[in-house]
C-alpha cells in the first residue's frame, strides 16, 4: 500500500494543507470564501462524530458487559480482573490530570490567542449552559452530580450529548441486567447488540474516512480566526504559539504514558509476579510492535494471547479470559490521553476546570473506556463524550487531530502492555503462571 493511502498520513496532510490555506486566506483576505465553502465540511465532520458517539457507547458497553456471563464460573478471577483493570484506568486518568495540570500546555498560548479561541467557542458554551446562573450552581447539593448521573428518561439522555454520563450509566445497567437473565432470553438480545456494535464500528471507519477533509476544514477555521491581524494580514506569531502549545501537549501525553507504564505496570509486575522486567518486555515485544503499527488492541489480541501463553507462561484459562476482557475494558492509555486532551482544550479555550469538573473527567473517562471500541479512531469519539460532560467545546478537537495518529499508536501500545501485565498478575494469583526456564 502506498504511504499516502494510509489514513493517518492523509490526516497529517489535511492538517498541513489547512495550516497553509488558513495562512493564505488570512494573508489574501479569502476568509469569506473559507467560511462559506470550506468551514461547513468541518462542522459536518464534528456532527458525524457526535452522531456516532451515542450508539457507540450504548452498543459497546451493553455488549461488553453482557458478554461477561461466564464470569459466574470464574467469579473470583473475574472480580480481581475487572477490579484491577478499573483501578489502573482510574490511576491512568489521575496521572494524566497531574501531568497536564503541571505542564499546562494550553496555558503556553498567548493571552490574546486564548481570548480569540474563547470568543470562537463562546456561543457553543453558552448554549450548553442553558442559562444556568452562578447562583443556581451554588445551590446544587454535594450529591447532585450523583443524582444527575441517573436519568429519569433514557431516550432524553440518548437524544442529547449534554449528559453522556447518564447514557454510560444506563448502558452499564442494561448490560448487568442481561447477565442476570437466563441464557435463552439473554442470547437473542446480546446478538442484536453485538450486531449493532459491528455496524457502529463500521460506521466509525466510514466517518474517519472523512477525517482528512474535516481536519483541513477545522484547521482552516481555527487559523483564519486566529491569524487575521488588525490589518487583515496573517499573524505568524499566533500560529507559532499554537504549534508550540501543541508540542507541549504531545510531551504531556508521552510523559503521562511513560509514568503510568513505569509506576503502575512495572510496579504490579515487581510486587505481584516473579517475572523480571526484561523477561516481560521481551515476551510481549511482538504484541507491542503490532499495537504500535495498527493502533488497535483488538487486532493485536491474538498475538497478545499467544505471547502471554507461550512466552510468559500464563495458562490458557487465564489468557482466554483476562486478555479479551482487557481488549474490551482496559483502555488506560486512551483514558490518560483523553484526560490530557480535555484539559488542554479547556486551557487553550481560556476555560478553567475546577475539582468537580476534573473529577467528572476521571469518572467519565473510566466508564467511557469500558465502552471504547478497540479500533483506531474510537478514542476521538470518546473524547467528544468527555468534553460534552464538562461543557468544553468539542470543536477544540481540531487543535489535536493532526498529532492524534502518533499518540494513538503510543496509547494503544500502553493499553496492550497493561493487558499483558494484568494477565501475568492474575495468572500468578491463581497459581497459573509458569514462566519458561523457571
Amino acid at each position: 500500500m502506498k504511504w499516502y493511502r494510509k489514513l493517518h498520513w492523509q490526516i497529517i496532510i489535511g492538517m498541513i494543507l489547512g495550516l497553509i490555506y488558513g495562512i493564505a486566506a488570512a494573508q489574501f483576505q479569502w476568509t469569506e470564501f473559507a467560511t462559506n465553502w470550506i468551514v461547513p465540511f468541518g462542522d459536518i465532520f464534528m456532527n458525524l462524530l457526535k452522531l456516532i458517539a451515542v450508539p457507540l457507547v450504548l452498543t459497546s458497553l451493553v455488549a461488553g458487559v453482557a458478554s461477561l456471563s461466564d464470569f459466574k464460573k470464574l467469579s473470583r478471577m473475574g472480580g480481581k480482573t475487572i477490579g484491577l483493570y478499573i483501578a489502573t484506568t482510574a490511576v491512568a486518568v489521575t496521572i494524566g490530570l497531574l501531568v497536564v495540570n503541571s505542564i499546562q500546555p494550553g496555558a503556553k498560548l498567548p493571552a490574546d490567542t486564548k481570548a480569540k479561541l474563547e470568543a470562537q467557542f463562546q456561543a457553543n458554551a453558552a448554549d450548553k449552559a442553558k442559562g444556568e446562573t452562578a447562583e443556581t450552581a451554588r445551590q446544587r447539593g454535594p450529591l447532585q452530580p450523583l443524582v444527575d448521573m441517573v436519568p429519569d428518561n433514557f431516550f432524553g439522555s440518548a437524544s442529547s450529548n449534554r449528559n453522556m454520563l447518564q447514557l454510560v450509566f444506563v448502558s452499564l445497567l442494561i448490560g448487568i441486567a442481561l447477565v442476570q437473565v437466563s441464557s435463552e432470553h439473554r442470547q437473542p438480545v446480546l446478538s442484536i447488540f453485538e450486531g449493532l456494535q459491528a455496524v457502529v464500528i463500521k460506521l466509525v471507519n466510514m466517518i474517519m474516512l472523512m477525517a482528512p477533509i474535516g481536519v483541513f476544514a477545522l484547521i482552516t477555521k481555527t487559523i483564519t480566526s486566529l491569524a487575521t491581524g488588525e490589518g487583515g494580514q496573517a499573524n505568524l506569531d499566533q500560529i507559532g504559539a499554537i504549534l508550540g502549545a501543541l508540542g507541549y501537549y504531545c510531551i504531556a501525553v508521552v510523559i503521562g504514558l511513560l509514568l503510568h507504564t513505569t509506576i503502575v505496570y512495572l510496579g504490579l509486575l515487581k510486587v505481584f509476579t516473579p517475572l523480571k522486567i526484561s523477561q516481560f518486555f521481551k515476551a510481549i515485544g511482538p504484541a507491542q510492535l503490532l499495537a504500535f503499527s495498527t493502533s488497535s488492541s483488538g487486532a493485536t489480541l491474538p498475538v497478545t494471547m499467544r505471547q502471554c501463553k507461550e512466552k510468559l507462561g500464563a495458562s490458557k484459562e487465564t489468557t482466554s479470559f483476562v486478555l479479551p476482557l482487557g481488549a474490551t475494558i482496559n483502555m488506560d492509555g486512551t483514558a490518560l490521553y483523553q484526560a490530557v486532551a480535555a484539559v488542554f482544550i479547556a486551557q487553550a479555550s481560556g476555560m478553567s476546570l475546577d475539582m468537580g469538573a476534573q473529577l467528572t473527567i476521571v469518572i467519565t473517562a473510566v466508564l467511557a473506556s469500558i465502552g471504547t471500541a478497540a479500533v483506531p479512531g474510537a478514542g476521538i469519539i470518546m473524547l467528544v463524550i468527555i468534553l460534552e460532560a464538562i461543557d468544553v467545546p468539542s470543536e477544540g478537537i481540531a487543535l489535536i487531530l493532526g498529532v492524534d495518529r502518533i499518540l494513538d499508536m503510543l496509547r494503544t501500545t500502553t493499553n496492550v502492555t497493561g493487558d499483558a501485565a494484568v494477565c501475568a498478575v492474575i495468572a500468578n494469583s491463581e497459581k497459573q503462571l509458569n514462566p519458561p526456564g523457571e
